[in-house]
């Protein structure tokens, strides 16, 4: 498992890559989650729920319910254009971030030595 401190600061990266791919229910975004990280990254529903709230109310995403043929009505998320722009930013940012994590780590990058 990773360090609490690191989900908590990519939660809302790992929350807006996934709903600009499709809208999503709360436990649907932590059970994807789960899937593609061979389970080796989860997230609680305290940290969750807090992260889609404050990204609803800075306009980033909105929801809205839908109706399922069996249970009750789910609470989708969908990502705002807003929402994309902070992607693609957010998204740059991590990858300077990643390279110049490697820079000062000494690791090679494109099977080179950073120089």
């Amino acid at each position: 498992m990773f360090n609490r401190e690191l989900v908590k600061g990519s939660t809302s990266l790992i929350m807006l890559q996934l709903l600009d791919e499709r809208d999503m229910y709360g436990y649907e975004l932590v059970k994807e989650l789960e899937k593609r990280s061979d389970n080796d990254f989860s997230v609680k529903e305290g940290t969750l729920y807090p992260a889609l709230h404050k990204l609803e109310k800075q306009g980033y995403i909105e929801c809205y319910w839908k109706e399922q043929e069996k249970g009750p009505a789910r609470k989708y998320y969908t990502i705002t254009s807003a929402g994309k722009e902070l992607l693609d930013e957010r998204t740059r940012e991590w990858h300077d971030f990643v390279r110049v994590m490697n820079k000062v780590m000494g690791r090679k990058q494109n099977g080179t030595a950073e120089e």
